[in-house]
């Protein structure tokens, strides 16, 4: 599009285009000084073109003292570059422009931080003034790839069938499992809206409306702690829910959208082809340690605690928590055998760093036809023990194994993360891959130690796997659920279910987490309401977005694929808030604040 600011952009111009007259408009990126002559790398959302002017000419001096990332117009003819002077890394490299006039659009303030370079700064100061950090090099092509990602993912669900509906934003508090964000009603005294965790019920109720299939980009607002793969207060999720299907249903039509989007947008990293592998959530805590593997991982965690309970292990410490219900995790380390003492120790240190009291090893080495065991615990092993060692944990004299030693859950969590830590350390994990899995067979239930009660473990909405004749007089701790997670490179991009339909069901689901059956009709009374006329068997899921494009981008953090996130404090320091309400505010909505600091 041509008009007064421009007539072709900053990533426009090429051989093709000498000794034409054209207008550009943007950023100074960079200027370089040769005393005679000036250069100006001029940059807009496409792209750098570099313009030139001489010191004789009146618009010299304009340019020497405007700074970096003034907005300017030029106006100039292209020029060709000579043979030494083209810079290749540019698409317009080939080309300069000739400066002929300008005009000042707006001037730049002394910089907080700089745009080109792409330095490193403080978070803090790159989320105060985001405006510029966006600018960057890195953060600008970040959030193009996210658009695209969307853009895509929106055909995608076109192409099967599914519509997209917008769901409220203002509706009811209910208990979903994270701390609702508020908010008060002006023509309701002293009643309040909450903003929605996620679209569960409402998205239920469209399929009970009878439309089949179903899609948004969802805003979704949680009052809980931000960490680098979780925005606190708000993140977004591709909801998606079916009618009349079963669990495979759902991760059948799902697989090929993932394995398109990613192929697509992956960089030329491999996929793992489909169908994806369904690991039990069971499974999946006893070889990975955890219920989101990276499956780029090859190792694999062994249960031994046979092996430390028997007569030829005489490790007394390990023994002692065998004996109060512990379990030993065997984390095998391939090719370690050359390994100096020092890595070894290192690992040790780590693990007391993460609160663990060490981590246990051996090593091993081949005499004749017999392999023996190295290390600070091998004297406590029995030849025999050796080989079962060796045998059980599918190794050889070439590898060596570390060792977890707790309570069920708090050896799976340790060895889970020590199994990435050492894979990561003996640099065995294909990072030129997406490894996606789906974990299923959650637990309904799980016992809350803190609370010492009952209570859900995933999505309370979710069918029970059993019939529900047989509900009651089955140990809902022993119940599983229709319920199930896409995992890839170890992050979990999705949860999802089938769901429960059925309000009696769900009465009974609920009765086991302390829920009376009129808890549950006024904690979800517009669920009860439309379940009680006709529902169908339904399910879906929520892939999260951001996590998706951080995936996507190769980076760490879900804040730099985020336009304006707040911080971990979940504050917003580009509009600084959460910020006091005004005294006419808090009068209008009749509230009076307790606690002002």
């Amino acid at each position: 599009m041509s008009n007064k600011y421009r007539t072709h952009n900053c990533n426009e111009l090429r051989k093709n285009h000498v000794n034409s007259d054209v207008v550009l408009s943007g950023w100074i990126n960079k200027k370089r000084d040769h005393g005679n002559l000036l250069f100006i790398d001029l940059r807009d959302h496409f792209g750098i073109t570099q313009c030139v002017i001489e010191n004789k000419d009146k618009n010299f001096k304009v340019l020497e003292k405007l700074k970096p990332e003034s907005v300017i117009l030029i106006v100039g003819s292209v020029v060709k570059r000579s043979k030494e002077t083209e810079n290749k890394e540019l698409k317009t490299g080939m080309i300069e422009v000739k400066i002929e006039n300008i005009d000042v659009l707006s001037e730049a303030n002394e910089l907080p931080l700089p745009v080109f370079g792409e330095q490193s700064y403080p978070e803090e100061i790159r989320l105060k003034y985001r405006f510029i950090d966006l600018r960057r090099n890195e953060m600008h092509k970040n959030i193009n790839l996210r658009s695209k990602i969307l853009a895509y993912i929106r055909a995608k669900m076109a192409d099967n069938n599914f519509l997209e509906f917008q769901t409220p934003i203002l509706t009811a508090s209910s208990p979903e499992g994270a701390r609702d964000f508020l908010v008060p009603s002006r023509v309701h005294p002293g009643k309040f809206y909450a903003l929605p965790q996620a679209p569960q019920q409402f998205k239920q109720m469209i399929m009970i409306s009878g439309f089949d299939r179903y899609f948004q980009i969802a805003p979704c607002f949680r009052d809980e702690d931000g960490r680098a793969d979780r925005s606190p207060g708000e993140h977004y999720q591709l909801d998606m829910e079916m009618s009349f299907v079963e669990q495979e249903d759902v991760l059948k039509t799902v697989e090929p959208i993932f394995f398109d989007l990613f192929k697509e947008f992956g960089n030329g990293k491999k996929v793992n082809n489909i169908p994806f592998p369904r690991i039990k959530y069971k499974d999946s805590l006893d070889k990975y340690g955890t219920d989101k593997p990276d499956l780029r991982n090859p190792i694999e965690l062994v249960n031994v605690t046979k092996i430390f309970k028997s007569k030829d292990v005489n490790l007394k410490i390990f023994k002692d928590i065998i004996t109060k219900g512990g379990i030993v995790k065997a984390i095998p380390a391939p090719n370690t055998f050359s390994k100096p003492r020092s890595f070894f120790d290192s690992l040790n240190n780590w693990a007391i760093k993460e609160g663990a009291s060490g981590l246990a090893y051996i090593t091993f080495e081949k005499s004749g036809d017999k392999i023996n065991g190295k290390g600070p615990i091998a004297k406590f092993f029995s030849d025999k023990s050796i080989s079962e060692l060796l045998k059980e944990c599918k190794i050889s004299e070439k590898d060596s194994v570390f060792f977890v030693c707790n309570k069920e859950n708090e050896a799976n969590n340790f060895a889970g993360i020590a199994r990435q830590k050492i894979a990561e350390e003996l640099k065995i994990i294909n990072t030129n891959s997406f490894k996606f899995c789906w974990i299923t067979d959650y637990p309904m239930y799980e016992f809350d130690e803190k609370e010492k009660k009952i209570d859900f473990s995933h999505n309370p909405f979710s069918m029970p796997q059993l019939d529900m004749k047989d509900f009651d007089k089955t140990d809902p701790l022993k119940i599983l659920a229709y319920q199930y997670d896409l995992v890839c490179n170890g992050y979990e991009l999705s949860s999802g279910a089938i769901r429960n339909h059925i309000p009696e069901y769900l009465f009974k689901v609920f009765s086991k987490v302390g829920y009376s059956k009129e808890n549950v009709k006024k904690n979800f009374s517009g669920m009860i309401k439309a379940l009680s006329y006709g529902a169908p068997p339904h399910g879906g899921m929520a892939p999260g977005i951001d996590r998706i494009v951080m995936l996507l981008a190769n980076q760490k953090n879900i804040r730099e694929v985020t336009l304006f996130p707040l911080n971990q404090n979940a504050e917003d320091l580009l509009m600084e808030a959460p910020s006091e309400a005004t005294e006419k505010q808090l009068k209008e909505l009749n509230i009076k604040t307790t606690n002002k600091n």
